[in-house]
């Protein structure tokens, strides 16, 4: 079992930063992708921030330039370094990775979620 646990979000005015953090716990072998995705009210879930098992990194062009998504391999930590934040960005925002744990099985984890809130 791999278990994620968020932290970082909370309320910021627009312009403002946050950095988001998603720590992982279990025996993981191989990452073959993490995301950060967000969903707010009444909208599917879309993704924010992506980066491949050998670090290339993909964003959509609703954050291109301000989020910036990265990675600690040795505290087992990603994070979402959001800047220039937009009352649009305001939604409940979840990480996700994607890999094999010991003994070959793969895992497919879901953070708990964190809220941000963007609001003067």
């Amino acid at each position: 079992q791999v278990q994620l646990v968020e932290s970082g979000g909370g309320l910021v005015q627009p312009g403002g930063s946050l950095r988001l953090s998603c720590a992982a716990s279990g025996n993981i072998v191989e990452i073959h992708q993490m995301g950060w995705y967000r969903q707010s009210p009444g909208k599917q879930r879309e993704l924010v921030a992506s980066m491949a098992g050998g670090g290339n990194t993909n964003y959509p062009p609703s954050v291109t330039g301000r989020f910036t998504i990265s990675r600690d391999n040795a505290k087992n930590t990603m994070y979402l370094q959001m800047n220039n934040l937009e009352p649009e960005d305001a939604a409940v925002y979840y990480c996700n990775v994607k890999g094999w744990r010991s003994g070959g099985r793969w895992f497919d984890s879901w953070g708990q979620g964190t809220q941000v809130t963007v609001s003067s």
